[in-house]
């Protein structure tokens, strides 16, 4: 019986979406690159987007296959939409098939670390149940690079995701999160989809006290990256504006 093959969990650039990329050996290390180069099967969100990632690894290292050749599954809409943590869960299992048969795998998201703020925790948790060594590979995370250039507690903060789109329902999950981040000195991460960043911002600066910090981190890794971190009454005193185009972490605390 053939060893199994491993699981490599390869970061992607935050530069998913932007206009202007950032040079892949800027953002990821050789040996990174070198993993991604040779590995000849992939799951990922989206075949099309992976190829695109996939041919700026191969213009700095040698592709193990033809880009057209390599065996790339696409995780299913369902787990886009409702995440690897929803009822009765999602079996990866089947997606696993080639590491059992031997073969390395690549697991990829649109942007950052998978499993990380994005789908890929239920093909990790598969590889454990199945015996598949799981292997993280270093790259930019972007809660964690927010989280650093904040100002903010880093040892002791939390994700939480999505904050609701209903005006009353963010005002009150942000109440909830500030009160929390105000009591037990725990940062407290989220993030938007870009289009809704000024929204987003404009709410925070609606809802917070005037004396909680507030940190927003935006088009990480990028040369036209922004990171702010002040109390909410100086970002009213001297304006605030988000970037409507560009990923970003926003961070709350004290």
């Amino acid at each position: 019986m053939n060893s199994p093959g491993k699981l490599y969990l390869v970061p992607a650039p935050l530069d998913f979406g932007c206009e202007v990329q950032t040079p892949l050996d800027q953002v990821l290390p050789a040996g990174t690159l070198a993993v991604a180069a040779r590995l000849p099967h992939w799951i990922c969100e989206n075949a099309k987007s992976a190829r695109a990632y996939l041919k700026r690894v191969g213009e700095l290292q040698p592709l193990g296959r033809p880009l057209q050749a390599l065996d790339i599954r696409e995780l299913p809409r369902e787990v886009h939409k409702k995440g690897d943590h929803g009822p009765g869960g999602f079996d990866a299992q089947p997606l696993l098939a080639p590491a059992l048969a031997g073969a390395d795998i690549g697991l990829l998201s649109e942007a950052g670390m998978p499993a990380v703020a994005d789908p890929g925790s239920s093909v990790v948790r598969a590889a454990h149940e199945l015996g598949i060594p799981v292997v993280p590979l270093v790259g930019p995370v972007s809660l964690l690079l927010a989280l650093a250039a904040s100002g903010l507690s880093g040892q002791n903060f939390a994700f939480v995701g999505y904050l609701p789109q209903e005006a009353d329902a963010r005002a009150q999950r942000i109440r909830e999160l500030e009160s929390l981040a105000l009591r037990t000195g725990q940062t407290q991460l989220f993030i938007e989809t870009p289009y809704r960043n000024a929204a987003l911002l404009d709410a925070l600066l609606r809802t917070l006290q005037h004396n909680t910090r507030l940190a927003v981190a935006s088009g990480l890794t990028l040369a036209t990256a922004s990171i702010r971190s002040a109390h909410v009454k100086r970002w009213k005193q001297q304006g605030g504006a988000a970037d409507n185009s560009t990923p970003a972490v926003f961070a709350i605390g004290r």
